[in-house]
């Protein structure tokens, strides 16, 4: 079942009905203030930490679900309703929801009033702008009210919703004409406030929720709305919100645009002020005078929509399977820059109270957006070093805000250093920039203990290299990618955190995937070392990366695929051997993709078992058999229920890299067929099964163990979109970026038998057309009509233009 259907010239996703099977969002923003805002309005918005500097309130787990948000009511004459359905929910007379690139249209019509919403984060300024426009559709005078509405977050959103004892005492506003000012806890550490405003002249304000909502009340029936009226409460203490009330009036056919601005401002300490206790609000009013028509506000949009239209311009594809061009050039690209943005911070499933920003994750974010912001990738690559230790492990993540390490889920996760090689060499491929591997950057955040990124790559390299096991192997830590394959907590109290507790240094837990990590990005090393005149470095990187090869195939191969880990006992999981977790996906894929058992035969044979034992009509799901018991030994992985999550759920991340891997032996149906099973586009019409958003990927989908076989969860903040683009755009339609220059690689199913692409690479256009042989036609690579050998085409400084044509076996 469809509840919207794609837009691929507007670039949008339509949904003409409110009740989806789960809240569908958007992310509202591209720098450094951030909304979340769902089909019916709801949502928070923050200014650059989720969880430090929130500036509205949102409720996880609340009921009625995704009931807090920015509203607006529309009293008509005693009939109370919402142009986005929610959260009063009267019936509407026509609904629709437009979700589009860094921006959302909703807009709801009753009893002959239309009223339509467009919100946006403007480029460049820290504020959430609404232009809401009101029609009169009937042929009658209308006279009606329309009321606004926000709650605001006491800045610390985890503080906010646990210290009571002292934040019903804090709040303070101040009221200023059409403009309400939050300003909790400014007269103390903080320079910061929020304004919500409106470009016309009010006729009530409240900043009081119990006033404006009622002490037993709720957002669905505001009292104040219900009795058509205002309090003009000030806050003071409790709970602080800004709600605007305007009277309408409209002639028949006629329509009013009012202009809602909520932002965030910053005084110097030595500015805050412009009376006693009076807030300077010179900021603000810089930001309001900018949007306070909707000539500048149409105007903000139109630069809005061609800022993305540049950064999804510099890899189009053209070819006769829409849904998958509609993914490669819009929507597969905007969540990899949602994800840049938000790393696993601030979704709604991710509250913005906790996570902050993943090395690992942040590392293979990158993948997916390097060719769209260089750099702003290379100032990530520079942040995410930061945070390195010395030895070369890293904490496992850091905070948006101080971009620093944090251990609240601690260090010891074994893969983290090798993803920094994998995104300084992503990196290095698309821009030629070599010249990053000699900035200075410290460890920890200690500029005393500062060396070359290049140091920091060789830290990466060898603490993987310095920290093998029984077996020749990689030691796994606390964990490797899965994060709840924990082979040395051995926890058995409940509460306890799988990621902390236990010795993470266990010197006998071994993972075949850091080997096949190892392996693939320790030969991008060795390149880097080579191209930067270490060759010594280089043939001992490749030594070293060829021990752990051999390794694999010594004690990494089970028979017919690779094992997953040796545990602290040095008991094999992942083998035909163990009752429950016989065989798990990410071996299979990042071992071959390292090229591991491609001459031996090996891979064909390891891929085939996962399409045998791990193939699912909805996605390949992580392992088989389920752990139907919880095993200490093995940690958080057997602590969900059979089909959930880790313990055999479709773990949508790690899916590409079968994709990949099926391409690197040339079987490009069988990838298609994999890459098509979890993308979006293609799963739209099971919407009422998947649940989540059609237009962006999720972390999980239950595997066929579960009840709920097909359902997903944790959408938009997933390694799955940097991982799923560079799987299509990369590997089966082949245009990827080399050391040297650009590669054009295509392993294409037989439902694909041409497309012409627009790639821009190092401040050059590559025009590049794909087709099959026809009746007999040789295999060809041209280049500006010119035969050449190999797939890179060697970057030449200077040229700008490329014409490429490749003619398929």
């Amino acid at each position: 079942m469809k509840y919207g259907y794609f837009d691929d010239q507007e670039k949008e996703y339509i949904i003409n009905t409110p009740d989806t099977p789960l809240p569908w969002i958007n992310y509202l923003g591209s720098e450094n203030f951030f909304s979340l805002m769902s089909n019916t309005g709801g949502g928070y918005s923050f200014y650059k930490d989720a969880k430090l500097l929130r500036l509205t309130r949102y409720r996880y787990n609340n009921v009625p679900l995704d009931s807090n948000g920015h509203y607006y009511y529309i009293n008509d004459n005693g009939t109370v309703w919402n142009p986005g359905w929610q959260p009063s929910q009267t019936p509407l007379d026509s609904y629709e929801c437009r979700h589009g690139l860094g921006y959302t249209c909703y807009s709801g019509t009753k009893n002959g009033v239309k009223a339509s919403v467009t919100a946006f984060v403007p480029l460049h300024d820290p504020c959430e702008i609404h232009k809401v426009t009101l029609e009169n559709a009937s042929d009658a005078p209308r006279d009606f009210t329309l009321y606004s509405y926000v709650e605001f977050c006491l800045w610390n959103a985890m503080d906010d919703m646990t210290n009571f004892q002292r934040n019903l005492s804090t709040g303070e506003i101040e009221v200023e004409g059409s403009v309400i000012y939050h300003k909790t806890e400014y007269r103390e550490r903080r320079n910061h406030y929020a304004y919500y405003a409106v470009n016309a002249e009010i006729d009530g304000f409240d900043t009081d929720r119990n006033t404006f909502v009622g002490t037993y009340g709720s957002n669905k029936e505001p009292v104040m709305v219900g009795k058509n009226s205002s309090g003009n409460s000030m806050a003071s203490g409790w709970s602080p919100i800004g709600s605007h009330r305007l009277s309408i009036h409209l002639e028949p056919g006629e329509s009013k645009e009012l202009i809602f601005v909520l932002g965030y401002a910053e005084n110097p300490d030595d500015n805050k002020w412009s009376a006693p206790n009076i807030i300077n609000k010179e900021p603000s009013k810089a930001v309001l005078d900018k949007y306070s028509t909707s000539a500048q506000v149409d105007e903000a949009i139109l630069s809005l929509k061609k800022h993305w239209e540049q950064l999804l311009s510099t890899y189009s594809v053209s070819m006769s399977d829409e849904k998958a061009a509609r993914m490669v050039n819009i929507w597969n690209q905007y969540q990899c820059m949602v994800t840049f943005n938000m790393s696993r911070s601030a979704s709604y499933y991710e509250s913005g109270t906790g996570r902050g920003m993943g090395f690992r994750d942040s590392c293979q974010d990158l993948l997916g957006f390097v060719h769209m912001i260089p750099e702003r990738a290379r100032e990530r690559i520079i942040d995410i070093a930061s945070t390195q230790f010395e030895d070369g492990s890293a904490y496992h993540q850091y905070q948006p805000l101080t971009k620093k390490g944090n251990l609240d889920i601690g260090s010891g996760f074994n893969d983290d250093p090798l993803w920094l090689i994998a995104g300084v060499s992503a990196y290095i491929r698309e821009t030629g920039d070599w010249d990053i591997l000699k900035e200075s950057v410290p460890f920890d955040n200690d500029e005393t203990k500062s060396q070359s990124l290049m140091e920091h790559l060789r830290r990466s390299f060898g603490f993987t290299k310095n920290n093998l096991g029984p077996h020749g192997l990689p030691l796994i830590g606390r964990a490797d990618w899965n994060d709840c394959l924990n082979l040395n907590c051995f926890s058995t109290e409940p509460g306890e955190s799988f990621q902390t507790t236990g010795p993470s240094e266990g010197p006998v837990a071994e993972s075949i995937m850091i080997a096949g990590m190892y392996v693939k990005y320790g030969k991008e090393y060795a390149t880097i070392c080579r191209m930067t005149g270490l060759e010594e470095e280089a043939l001992k990187a490749e030594e070293s990366v060829k021990e752990v090869y051999d390794a694999v195939l010594k004690a990494g191969w089970d028979g017919s695929w690779f094992l997953r880990a040796y545990d602290a006992f040095g008991e094999k999981v992942g083998s035909k051997e163990c009752e429950e977790g016989q065989i798990f996906i990410e071996p299979q894929g990042f071992c071959v993709m390292g090229g591991i058992g491609i001459e031996e035969g090996l891979a064909e044979k390891a891929l085939d078992s996962v399409k045998e034992h791990l193939d699912t009509p909805y996605g390949i799901v992580i392992l088989q058999p389920a752990y139907s018991t919880y095993q200490k030994h093995l940690g958080e992985i057997t602590s969900y229920p059979p089909g959930y999550k880790e313990n055999a759920g479709i773990f949508c991340h790690n899916n590409p890299w079968i994709t990949i891997a099926e391409t690197m032996i040339g079987r490009g149906n069988r990838a298609f067929e994999v890459y098509r099973r979890t993308c979006p586009a293609y799963i739209e019409e099971i919407s009422e099964i998947h649940k989540t958003e059609p237009y962006v990927y999720s972390q999980m989908i239950a595997g066929k163990d579960a009840k709920n076989f097909g359902e997903a969860k944790n959408s938009w903040l997933t390694g799955t979109a940097a991982w799923t683009f560079v799987s299509i755009s990369q590997y089966i339609l082949g245009i990827r970026p080399g050391f040297h220059g650009l590669i054009v690689d295509p392993c294409l199913p037989d439902s694909i038998e041409e497309f012409t692409a627009i790639r821009k690479f190092r401040g050059a256009d590559y025009h590049i057309q794909v087709r099959k042989s026809k009746h007999g036609e040789p295999k060809a690579f041209l280049v500006d009509g010119m035969s050449m050998e190999g797939n890179e085409i060697p970057f030449e400084e200077g040229k700008k233009q490329y014409h490429i044509t490749v003619v398929l076996p």
